[in-house]
C-alpha cells in the first residue's frame, strides 16, 4: 500500500496509479526561511494607504499656518493641534518647514515657530539660532536680534561659529553702528575667531570714511588679501588666483586636470584644519552646544 506521510505535502499531487505527481504552488510570491525553506506567501487581502513623507508634512504644516493671523495663541494653537497625535516631535518636519518659509521670505512665521519649538524644548541647535537671529534681523526687530545675540554669546563663547559674528557685523555696517561694529570684531579677535574677506572688507570701508588711516594699515597688514580663491566652473572647483585690481585668471587655461583638481580640494582642506585649530573651536561643541537649554521666549 502507498503510503502517504513521505509523499504529502502542498507541493506533490498524486495521480491515477498513486505516483506523486509534482506541480509548483501558484503563489504571488514565495519567501525563504532559513529555519524550513521556502514558505508560501499568499496575496494580501487589503491594501495599505500610502504612507505621508517628511516633505508632505512639511508642506502641510507650512499651508496650516500660512493664512493665520499674527497673534501668537493661534499660530500655538494650530502648532499644538500638528504634533497632537505624534508619537515623538517631528523635528525633521518642522526644520523642513522653516525652510520652505525662509525660501518665502515669511520672517515673522519663521519666528513664531522656532520660539513655539524652543518652548516645547526641542530643536535647541546653532542652526535654529541662526535662523531665529536672521529673521529678527530682516524682519527689523534689532533689539530682539541684540537680545539674543547676547545670550548665545554669552553661553556658549568659545564655541560660536563665525556666521554669527558676520550677520552681526554686516547688520551694524548697515545701520550705520560702527562703534558696536568694532566691539563685535574685537570679540572675535580676543576669541581667535579669523574673519572672511567679506568682513574684512567691511571694516577697511568704515576706516577709510572714518578717517583712521593707522588702523587701516594694521588692518590690511595683519589680515592681507588673499593670493588665491576658489569658485565653480560648470561643476567643478578650480583654484584662480587674485591680483590687486580685483581681477582674477584662472591657474589653469581649459579644463582642469584631476592632479590639479585634487591639489585644490587638498590645500582647501589643509587651511581648514590650519583655520578650526587657530580659532581652537571644538566640532563636538558646535554640534552638541544645543545641550544646555536657553531660555527665550
Amino acid at each position: 500500500m502507498f503510503c502517504l506521510r513521505n509523499y504529502w505535502s502542498p507541493a506533490f499531487t498524486l495521480g491515477r496509479e498513486g505516483a506523486p505527481v509534482g506541480r509548483p504552488l501558484k503563489f504571488n510570491s514565495l519567501v525563504v526561511c532559513g529555519a524550513r525553506g521556502p514558505r508560501p506567501r499568499y496575496p494580501r487581502v487589503w491594501r495599505t494607504s500610502k504612507k505621508i513623507g517628511t516633505i508632505s508634512k512639511s508642506q502641510k504644516l507650512v499651508q496650516c499656518i500660512k493664512d493665520l493671523s499674527n497673534v501668537k495663541e493661534e499660530v500655538y494653537g494650530a502648532l499644538d493641534s500638528f504634533v497632537a497625535w505624534e508619537l515623538e516631535f517631528p523635528l525633521i518636519v518642522v526644520k523642513k518647514a522653516l525652510k520652505t518659509l525662509e525660501d518665502g521670505r515669511e520672517w515673522k512665521r519663521i519666528i513664531q515657530v522656532i520660539k513655539w519649538m524652543f518652548n516645547k524644548g526641542q530643536g535647541k541647535t546653532m542652526g535654529s539660532y541662526y535662523t531665529l537671529l536672521n529673521a529678527l534681523i530682516e524682519d527689523g526687530r534689532v533689539e530682539e536680534a541684540e537680545e539674543l545675540f547676547g545670550k548665545i554669546f554669552s553661553r556658549y563663547m568659545e564655541g560660536l561659529p563665525r556666521t554669527f559674528f558676520m550677520r552681526m557685523i554686516s547688520l551694524y555696517y548697515n545701520l550705520g553702528s560702527y562703534d558696536k561694529m568694532f566691539e563685535v570684531f574685537a570679540d572675535m579677535e580676543e576669541l581667535g575667531v579669523r574673519p572672511e574677506g567679506s568682513i574684512i572688507r567691511m571694516l577697511s570701508d568704515v576706516f577709510q570714511k572714518l578717517g583712521m588711516m593707522d588702523k587701516y594699515e594694521k588692518l590690511k597688514k595683519k589680515y592681507p588679501p588673499p593670493k588665491w580663491e576658489y569658485r565653480y566652473i560648470k561643476g567643478k572647483r578650480i583654484r584662480m588666483r587674485v591680483y590687486p585690481g580685483n581681477k582674477t585668471e584662472e591657474a589653469t587655461k581649459g579644463d582642469p586636470d584631476e592632479d590639479e583638481l585634487e591639489e585644490a580640494e587638498s590645500i582647501h582642506i589643509d587651511n581648514e584644519l590650519e583655520e578650526a585649530g587657530s580659532t581652537g573651536l571644538d566640532r563636538n561643541v558646535l554640534d552638541d552646544a544645543a545641550s544646555g537649554d536657553l531660555e527665550y521666549v
